[in-house]
């Protein structure tokens, strides 16, 4: 029996939630906006009207006002829209507790053991269609599917607030003449590369040779052709899954490209304060850190260091990786970074007995003592309450939530 899956992703997320809690804006072109009083401030989200005036996620707002002069720029409330995203997720937690986070507004369901309850695929996706809707006043597009990855395209092909499904019997005709590059994880250098082996369409990705495939991009060339003919199996994660014995960690997917080594530091010390503060609720300490950074074109590269002695401190696991970064990246000052995950592992129970260095007792005590009255303060107004100085202001940090756990 095939699996359901459903892919279900808040349309245009944090303009929305800026119109459901002022309504007159859904009928303004409007744009939530990194910083409006500076040329390098880029459009995060944009409602309906200023998507259809040719408004880009991604672009300067002085290119977005050529296209719409009078585009209301908006700050981002990082804090409200983690409320609303909260919100959606408790509504899909309703039907099935496999519930799998992709960043703050998309998630996939795995509804396969719900459908006796609350009927198909496709009539759970219009339910939570209308639910969404009526409790807070945001919409979401669907893809119902056999697997996560057509699932993912489906709520991709139409929007907004809609279904779409794609099925075994269906998907052939349905999706095999789209670009390769409609799939996840193919981006744009990734689709030029397919077009040098005359690769444009998923169905030609699905006929394509696999040994060639494996000689241009080694072990996901064969994952793009299973990817491309609906045979992934990639399990939905449960809602509570964590896996704490091996390691703890957060990736995020910047909101424009990393360019320089400032950039990257910024985004590893605001995932070192996530990491530090999910082990020291976790009970963890780690000794060996590891930095990953993935490329524009989906390359990656990923280093460790194991230090002799245990932390669960923020600022110390940062500066971990910045030791990773500053010795394996040496030398090199053009970067086009797409996203940075860090973790650690290593791992041990914090009320284990460690060897403490004498020298450094006084020092570890304040961390301790500081670090308590920060977890404090987060448990209680959340977690981006408290911020360290170095990664305010950043356009390409999404302060609201990080992508990826593990």
């Amino acid at each position: 029996m095939d699996r359901v899956i459903l892919h279900c992703d808040l349309n245009n997320f944090y303009a929305s939630v800026e119109c459901a809690i002022n309504p007159i804006l859904w009928t303004k072109p409007m744009a939530v906006t990194g910083n409006p009083r500076t040329r390098h401030g880029i459009i995060l989200a944009k409602n309906q009207i200023a998507k259809e005036l040719g408004v880009k996620t991604a672009q300067t707002i002085w290119e977005a006002k050529k296209l719409c002069p009078n585009l209301i720029c908006l700050p981002p409330q990082f804090e409200l829209y983690q409320e609303y995203s909260k919100k959606v997720r408790a509504i899909y937690l309703r039907y099935t507790d496999l519930v799998e986070s992709f960043g703050p507004d998309e998630c996939w369901l795995d509804v396969t053991k719900s459908t006796h309850l609350f009927g198909s695929g496709e009539e759970i996706a219009d339910t939570l269609r209308k639910v969404v809707k009526e409790e807070t006043g945001l919409t979401i597009s669907v893809g119902v599917s056999f697997n996560k990855f057509f699932a993912k395209l489906g709520s991709d092909l139409k929007k907004p607030d809609a279904t779409t499904v794609i099925s075994r019997e269906n998907f052939k005709e349905k999706i095999w003449g789209l670009p390769a590059d409609n799939l996840i994880f193919i981006g744009k250098k990734t689709y030029e590369k397919l077009n040098r082996l005359n690769i444009y369409t998923i169905g030609d990705l699905a006929k394509a040779d696999e040994k060639i495939l494996k000689q241009q991009f080694g072990i996901l060339g064969p994952q793009y052709k299973l990817m491309a003919n609906g045979e992934d199996t990639t399990p939905i994660a449960h809602q509570d899954f964590i896996d704490k014995t091996k390691s703890v960690g957060n990736g995020m997917t910047a909101i424009r490209d990393l360019t320089t080594r400032e950039e990257i530091e910024a985004m590893i010390y605001t995932l070192a304060e996530k990491v530090a503060f999910r082990m020291r609720e976790a009970g963890f300490v780690g000794k060996t850190a590891h930095l990953t950074l993935r490329n524009s074109d989906l390359s990656h590269d990923g280093h460790s260091y194991t230090q002799n002695y245990y932390t669960d401190d923020a600022l110390e696991f940062a500066q971990m990786c910045i030791r990773i970064f500053n010795t394996e990246w040496k030398g090199i000052e053009r970067f086009s970074v797409r996203s940075v995950r860090i973790s650690m592992s290593n791992l041990d129970y914090k009320d284990k007995a460690q060897q403490i260095d004498f020298f450094n007792y006084n020092k570890l005590e304040k961390e301790r003592k500081l670090n308590e009255s920060l977890d404090k303060i987060r448990q209680k107004y959340g977690f981006y309450a408290v911020r360290r100085a170095k990664t305010l202001n950043r356009d390409f940090i999404n302060y609201f939530e990080t992508d990826e756990e593990e």
